[in-house]
């Protein structure tokens, strides 16, 4: 059923890179110029980005250790750094291991030094933390597939992590912006707030589609249409069905939030309301943060399913494609 040690490891690695480009991709689509060169809105989210690099950094070199531990039949105290050194040269995991740490050790230093450049800086941390997620696929399912069908999976992989990333990391961007301690602090917080809300509709209408689109790729690569029903009487099938029933609650959730509460924000907006029937903005604050827990708690539970059913073979007694 997969080491507990290891899924952990990858779940972490998952959040944590997933938040580095989502948090920096929130700041280039829902603020506008001023708004990124003002220091109160963008604080928190350097803040965020330079510990996320520096964890990530931590866990995918713990991730690595482990591996090279495991292959080697030791424990992680025991390794020697030749087995390590040798699993990172001689290995596809070990070059993606490379590439995903020195892009994070980029996008750490632009979150540290490039900060009075906001924009440029969010966009070259949004790419170099994508190239990090994007590394990830070499750690799954898709990593292990060959040839010209290989190639199609681990770029659709690609798209399906960066895109779940964006998602992701809009949420946990919303929930900073709208904490009570932070709001207080931002001029006119509660329009800012709507506002960019009702940006990411449009982003995140995008996401959904790609995330769709990809994972039906994803799916047949690894299990194929035909072999559905054999795939569900194992635990990867079931943990996926698991995953789509999160999704599914996801969508709702956003659909709840683009239609019905970001609306009931926006009629909080003091004098945004043509009717002049306003909106308690406290109320319509708790209710879209109670929406925005919630989402999250689920995209982590897709996150720590996707760690598990990654380690695991699609069909009982049958090798994985």
């Amino acid at each position: 059923m997969g080491d507990p040690i290891l899924i952990g490891i990858r779940f972490a690695l998952y959040a944590d890179l997933m938040l580095v480009v989502g948090l920096a991709a929130f700041s280039l689509y829902a603020l506008t110029r001023s708004e990124r060169a003002d220091l109160e809105p963008m604080a928190a989210i350097w803040r965020a980005e330079r510990w996320l690099c520096i964890a990530g950094l931590l866990v995918s070199t713990l991730g690595m250790a482990v591996l090279a531990a495991s292959m080697q039949g030791v424990g992680l105290f025991s390794l020697e750094f030749q087995p390590f050194w040798d699993l990172v040269r001689e290995s596809e995991v070990g070059l993606a291991w490379i590439v995903r740490s020195a892009a994070l050790l980029f996008a750490l230093a632009i979150a540290i030094w490039m900060t009075r450049w906001p924009t440029t800086a969010a966009a070259i941390l949004t790419l170099a933390g994508s190239v990090a997620v994007a590394s990830l696929v070499w750690s799954g399912h898709a990593g292990a597939t060959e040839g010209g069908a290989g190639t199609i999976h681990r770029v659709s992989d690609m798209l399906h992590l960066i895109a779940a990333a964006v998602w992701i990391g809009a949420i946990g961007a919303f929930l900073l912006l709208i904490s009570r301690k932070r709001l207080g602090n931002i001029p006119d917080g509660v329009r800012l707030a709507a506002r960019s809300l009702d940006q990411f509709s449009r982003v995140g209408t995008i996401c959904v589609l790609v995330i769709a689109a990809t994972g039906l790729i994803n799916s047949q690569m690894i299990v194929g249409a035909e072999n559905l029903g054999r795939s569900l009487g194992s635990p990867y099938g079931q943990l996926l069905l698991a995953k789509l029933a999160l999704f599914g609650l996801m969508l709702a959730l956003a659909a709840a939030n683009r239609w019905r509460l970001t609306p009931a924000l926006m009629a909080a907006i003091p004098g945004a309301d043509p009717e002049g029937v306003a909106t308690d903005p406290d109320l319509a604050l708790a209710a879209m943060r109670k929406s925005l827990v919630i989402e999250a708690s689920a995209a982590l539970a897709i996150l720590a399913l996707v760690a598990w059913f990654g380690t695991l073979e699609p069909f009982v007694g049958i090798a994985a494609a």
